[in-house]
């Protein structure tokens, strides 16, 4: 019999995530089924409840319930609490367990393209869900400097104490860095049209990463591109943690050629 998973979110119509998984789902011969769960707000707590009564083993977490949906937890991983943000569930003897393999996701990305964070200087732009898991991946690996840029700077300060967070008006002040990583939806389909930052100050850097996979190439990757920066977009981290998921909801090992094969298949169907 196959088991059930799902994603939560609110608008969740143009997701990769049950095309993901159920490639995982053939390639490991787990028997599962993964669907979208659209849930309004005021709902995120009964949809918790209901992942139990359903019999639900495991499920992801999207905007804009990451941080959320913390509060409706029986436990969280250390990880996940260090980040202070969920975007994995895993139901087991009616307990319900967050964790972020965004985090995990994040990391396979900067192996595979040969970015190592440890002395780099950084810049993320954007301080909700999704940066949480980079921010703490790059301190965990020694990041040398990180400034993030919110539009909300004094709840920013707030959210990461210690760290040195700018005004998307400040970053004309930014010197050369090494890495610049969008964790905004800006760019995003189907607004393609629009770019966090301008070419001016993606030129500041000697690599850009976009969080977004849909678009392939954002308007913020094609600049980059445009200057001959190398640009990584964010469909390999949304494989990579979605492998992670299912080695947590499973208890298996996902092999990294597996997880190649499932990326390039997804790839091979995204404009």
């Amino acid at each position: 019999m196959s088991s059930i998973y799902g994603l939560i979110g609110e608008s969740l119509s143009h997701s990769l995530s049950p095309e993901i998984h159920e490639s995982f789902f053939l390639k490991t011969g787990v028997l599962g089924k993964y669907g979208l769960f659209e849930v309004k707000r005021k709902y995120l707590h009964d949809a918790v409840l209901g992942l139990k009564a359903l019999g639900i083993k495991g499920a992801n977490v999207t905007i804009p319930y990451k941080t959320e949906i913390i509060r409706f937890l029986d436990n969280m991983s250390d990880e996940a609490e260090k980040i202070g943000a969920v975007n994995t569930l895993i139901v087991k003897e009616d307990k319900i367990a967050g964790d972020n393999t965004d985090y995990y996701g994040f990391g396979m990305t900067l192996d595979r393209h040969h970015i190592e964070p440890k002395g780099k200087t950084a810049v993320v732009l954007g301080t909700g869900g999704a940066s949480r898991a980079i921010v703490q991946y790059l301190l965990d690996n020694d990041i040398g400097d990180i400034t993030l840029v919110s539009t909300h700077v004094q709840k920013a300060k707030e959210q990461f104490p210690g760290l040195s967070i700018i005004s998307y008006e400040d970053l004309h002040c930014i010197n050369e860095r090494d890495i610049l990583i969008n964790c905004t939806p800006v760019g995003m389909f189907p607004n393609m049209k629009d770019s966090p930052v301008c070419a001016a100050h993606v030129a500041k850097f000697k690599a850009v990463i976009d969080l977004i996979y849909n678009p392939k190439q954002t308007i913020l990757l094609k600049s980059a591109q445009e200057l001959n920066i190398p640009a990584i977009n964010g469909l390999y981290m949304l494989v990579a943690q979605a492998a992670k998921a299912q080695e947590l909801w499973n208890e298996i090992a996902v092999d990294k050629k597996i997880i190649e094969l499932v990326y390039l298949q997804i790839d091979g169907k995204i404009r």
